[in-house]
This record gives structure tokens, sequence and C-alpha cells, in this order.
């Protein structure tokens, strides 16, 4: 089976309780610090079900990074492309909840380890053909981690690898008078596959409509693009058609991980098929009972991650969707 490598940021979550008797007013009190960060809980995500999956990034020269990187190794992620940061800090995530358990994040990274990762730290990613490059946003903030990003999906594409794009946008990593809109565009013209909310298909759309924006993605490379929307149909948006796939209805307790869980289980499903970027047109066109399965699938992962606390805590084994969710009808 093909590898799922995830480029980027691997943080520690700081998870807020409310704890009147600490003497906090409002959503503080005490914190659990839970392992998470974007891709690295993608790359855990895909390795919790079974798949192969790598996470390339660096770690804090902390006790935090060192706890980081055994708990990738722990869940299965291979972590060769992984590397200490030497005098940096691994960055924080607060992270509130309101009462429906959607959340909130302030985010603590400056000059932090994630930023740290170069070019020549690409040497150490085995891109190989049919495996999978991960990417988000999150990369692109500052210009040197940006050239890292683009240098290593140029690399990623040469080796004949799928680039997975999932927008991800955290408007309070990126500093005052930055452009967003331009960095992610130029990335998502380089994606096979993007994932998205609707949210961000607005944010991403600019002055173009929605329908004007996904058909020229579609008409640069992309070639499957999945909008989420919480608990609303999820949008799978084709060159040839659109669809929608209904997510298990759920009681939410946080949503922290659900978007990443979603993108590990669709990953995961797609390095299963053993597709390429010259087969995975033809795929989609040939193979949509597949394909939509395969969302459904991803949706009960981001569901089931909702249901639970934390990011790599709260991520799904094969097991748990078996469990949770018995009307799926294709589980391997």
């Amino acid at each position: 089976m093909p590898k799922v490598i995830a480029f980027g940021e691997v943080l520690v979550d700081l998870l807020a309780h409310p704890d009147p008797e600490a003497g906090w007013s409002g959503s503080l009190g005490e914190f659990t610090a839970f392992p998470g960060g974007a891709p690295a809980n993608v790359a855990a995500a895909v390795a919790r079900l079974g798949g192969h999956s790598a996470f390339a990034g660096k770690i804090g020269d902390d006790a935090f990074g060192t706890a980081l990187k055994a708990t990738l190794e722990d869940f299965g992620v291979d972590t060769g492309a992984v590397s200490v940061a030497r005098g940096a800090n691994t960055p924080l995530a607060l992270v509130t909840l309101d009462a429906h358990g959607e959340r909130s994040f302030a985010f603590y990274r400056t000059a932090t380890a994630d930023l740290k990762f170069s070019s020549e730290d690409l040497d150490a990613v085995p891109f190989t053909g049919g495996d999978i490059l991960h990417v988000c946003s999150n990369t692109l903030t500052e210009a040197p981690i940006r050239v890292v990003t683009e240098t290593a999906v140029a690399r990623a594409r040469d080796a004949g690898c799928l680039i997975s794009l999932d927008v991800n946008l955290r408007p309070g990593l990126w500093p005052a008078g930055s452009d967003p809109l331009t960095a992610i565009q130029a990335l998502a013209e380089q994606a096979d596959v993007i994932k998205l909310s609707r949210e961000e298909l607005d944010f991403v759309s600019g002055a173009r409509s929605e329908s004007d924006w996904l058909s020229a993605m579609q008409a640069d490379r992309a070639r499957l693009i999945v909008v989420t929307d919480a608990d609303a149909p999820v949008r799978v948006c084709l060159r040839h058609a659109e669809h929608e796939v209904n997510p298990p209805a759920i009681e939410m307790t946080d949503s922290t991980a659900a978007g990443d869980a979603f993108v590990g289980g669709l990953l995961y499903r797609l390095a299963q098929s053993g597709l390429r970027p010259e087969t995975l047109p033809g795929w989609l066109e040939d193979a949509e009972a597949a394909l939509l399965e395969s969302v459904r699938f991803a949706c009960a992962c981001g569901a089931f991650a909702a249901m639970h606390k934390g990011a790599f805590t709260s991520l799904p084994s094969v097991d748990d969707l078996a469990r949770h969710f018995p009307g799926l009808t294709d589980l391997t």
C-alpha cells in the first residue's frame, strides 16, 4: 500500500477546561495537553486506520518535542524525516470549546520549531511514485517555510506522487499585512485533491463566484475537491459531476481534529486504491461508487473524532468505525 506523507507542523493543543475554583472567569481553568497539528493529525489518522504514513517536520528542542515524536511513533507513523530544531520551542495552540463543542484557537508560534524545516531537510523525505504528499496552508505563513513547501510539492510531483491540500485556514497564524489568498491559491493550483470548508471556499473564491473558482481549479490540476460544512452534506466536486454525501448524525464533543480525521480517512482510502496522478482522473470517472463510499468512510472518521476530545486521541481505528457506524458497507 502506498504511503501518505504529511508535511508541516506537529504541536501541542492545550485544551481549556472551565474551572471557577481556579479563579478564572469564562472558559479558562485547567489545561490538558494533547498532541496535535493538522498534518501530524492526518499522518496519525492514516496509521491508526492501518495505513502507511510518514510525517516530515521539525520538533521542538524541549520535552514537548520529544514526547510528540514518541507519540507519532507509537501510532505507527514513520518519523525518518522528523528532526529537532536546536534552540527552538514546540508551537502551542490554546483551544477553547463553546457549549456545542466548536473550537477556537489562539496560537503561540514565534520562531518555533515547525518554521525551521529547510529545503535540505527534504532530503530525508522518501518521495516515491504512487505515494500521497499532504500539505496545509499553515506552512505558507512565512516566506522561508513557504519556499520549502513549494519545493516539497515540486519534488513530490516529479516523483509521481499525488498532491493533497487541506486549506485549513488559520488567520491568527498569518502576520499582519500578509496575503494568504495569493499564497493559498498558488498552492491549490498544484494539488490533485483539495479539501476545504464552506467558509474556506468563500475565502479562496475571492472576487469570483464559488463555481468559477471550482471550475478554475479543475481546469488546472485538481481532480477531486471536497467541501465540508459541519453537519451539512459534503460536496464532492469532480470535473464531470458533483455529488453530496451526508455525514452521520452525532452529538459533538470536540471538533478539534474532525477535519483532519476526515482527510486521513479519505487519503487512506485513496492510497488503498493505488492511484497515481495519471490514473486518478480515469478512476474518478469510472469508479464513482467507490469514491462516494470512500467519502462516506471519511465522514465517519470525522464524526468519530468529533465525538471525542483531543486530536490524536480522537482518531478512530477501523474497529471503532465498525462499532459506531454499522451502516458502513466497506471498511477494508
